[in-house]
């Protein structure tokens, strides 16, 4: 029996789960840590925070299934992309993290548009300045901490610091290195041209990898303290969603998925590069060799929900440990006694500013519409309505790219039958559950799979292990009511857009 284990590195916690070669999950562990933001629109997160928790993890699937290390075939990482993470020549870590959802590059991002262009760097990179990419991060340090910048000898980003634990190697992958603003997409190498117009040195970035090649092997260092056999392959891996991608089947043209983690991605597979000239939506490497994706981001997607609830909700956190259930569960069902359109009520989900149409950090969450009549189940709805909405902005600029997306699968907090069924009437498509919810890590195990010869190829992998176990078709009258809502919900921002930027200056 061969197995293989995916590990995400994620926002809130670092999950393992280890597979078999077919896809079946035989154990997964995950472990939580903390986000820091020391003011406001910041956030780090501890890389040895991430460290610990993978040890945990991958110790805890490997004990509680009782499997032989030596039957463990490969293993692959996925991970929140755009993070920061600066080693010295020791290959410390010189400071926090700063990670994807951090909002403090502002002035980096003017000043990139300023010196190079914003359709420049477009055409460089496939994707405009982004407060959130890696590159406005590290100009940020460069400016604002200068002595340790001056320290800094290797750039990682959160997943490749692991494998650098892991393996001792420096490397990343295609995907994930499309996020930090200095890949030429196109080309699927750093680009010389962006390094040199920052003023950065190459010496700074790792070696890039296509996703599916193998990269490094387990240490005897990381040997002992997982359970892992040393020697054990280690593939490029994936961007948390381009991971997912591999994970829902989304490999050929027509297929696309949304997922609702912490943040919400809209996704769609293309054989040829696609970029959209206004910079709306980003264009990557994806995990499959040789092909890209198109993907828009809503910052606060499951976030959102989160928030409501850890604030707001502790009724049902209360009676949710009381009967072991998943909190979620109960919010469902209280959002589900409200009808579409939540009373009139809007939610724009914009707690960590926002990517995807607008690339504006100084956007905030706002409830429109609030009045005596509404009620705790008005204000869940409203803000799955309003993510939802949010979702909606990326698909219809995938349409204007002529992107087909005749498949649309879920993942994360949109798999739940409620809000697949509400995504299903916001899109007017049908939108499918898949048999395992467990998106990244079973997309980068499969690149595991692939690249140790349990498949010929991706199409084989998936095909075997991803399986579609359920539709949600969209209800004519509901998507219809959804339509008339949508264009307030989307001209809101742009009434508020001054407004937003008072706001921040205060």
């Amino acid at each position: 029996m061969a197995y293989l284990i995916g590990i995400d590195i994620g926002t809130s916690a670092t999950k393992t789960d280890l597979y078999l070669e077919s896809g079946e999950v035989v154990a997964t562990a995950s472990s939580s840590y903390p986000l820091y933001q020391p003011h406001n629109g910041w956030a780090e997160q501890i890389p040895e925070d991430w460290w610990k928790a993978t040890i945990e993890t991958i110790a805890a699937v490997i004990a509680q299934s009782g499997v032989n290390p030596k039957e463990i075939k490969g293993l692959g990482l996925s991970g929140q992309m755009h993070g920061l993470v600066m080693l010295d020549e020791d290959d410390n870590v010189i400071r926090p993290a700063i990670i994807w959802a951090d909002q403090r590059t502002e002035e980096q991002v003017d000043w990139l548009e300023s010196k190079i262009g914003r359709t420049e760097i477009i055409e460089m990179t496939a994707n405009p300045p982004v407060t959130g990419f890696t590159l406005a991060k590290l100009l940020w340090v460069k400016q604002y901490e200068p002595e340790l910048f001056d320290k800094c000898r290797m750039v990682l980003l959160p997943k490749d610091y692991i494998r650098f634990r892991l393996s001792g190697v420096f490397a990343t992958e295609v995907s994930d290195a499309s996020g930090t603003q200095l890949l030429d997409v196109g080309r699927r190498n750093w680009s010389n041209e962006m390094l040199e117009l920052t003023e950065l040195d190459h010496d700074l970035l790792p070696p890039v990898y296509e996703s599916i090649e193998i990269t490094s092997e387990i240490s005897s260092t990381a040997a002992t303290l997982t359970g892992l056999k040393e020697g054990t392959p280690i593939v490029g891996g994936a961007g948390d969603n381009a991971a997912a991608a591999i994970g829902t089947g989304v490999i050929e043209a027509g297929k696309a998925f949304t997922t609702i983690g912490t943040s919400g991605v809209v996704f769609a597979h293309t054989d040829s590069i696609k970029i959209d000239p206004e910079g709306r939506i980003h264009t990557m490497c994806a995990a499959v060799p040789n092909a890209w994706h198109v993907m828009g981001v809503t910052q606060a997607a499951g976030l959102s929900l989160s928030w409501f609830r850890d604030n707001f909700c502790q009724d049902l956190l209360h009676l949710a440990k009381k009967e072991n259930k998943n909190p979620y569960a109960y919010m469902d069902e209280i959002a589900m006694t409200v009808e579409a359109g939540s009373d009139r009520l809007i939610y724009l989900p914009y707690l960590m500013g926002e990517r995807t149409p607008w690339l504006d950090p100084n956007a905030r969450g706002v409830f429109f519409g609030l009045s005596a009549r509404h009620n705790k189940g008005h204000l869940i709805r409203a803000i799955m309505e309003g993510v939802s909405f949010s979702q909606l902005d990326t698909v219809n600029i995938m349409r204007e790219l002529d992107l087909s997306l005749s498949d649309m699968r879920a993942t994360g907090g949109g798999a739940s039958p409620f809000w697949r069924q509400m995504l299903a009437d916001v899109y007017g498509v049908p939108v499918h559950k898949l048999a395992a919810n467990t998106g990244g890590t079973l997309g980068v195990a499969l690149l595991a799979a692939v690249a140790t010869g349990s498949y010929k190829d991706l199409k084989e992998a998936c095909s075997e292990a991803v399986v579609p176990v359920a539709s949600s078709k969209p209800k004519k009258a509901v998507h219809d009511r959804y339509q008339q809502i949508y264009p307030l919900y989307h001209q809101l921002y742009l009434s508020l857009k001054e407004d937003f930027i008072s706001l921040s200056e205060l």
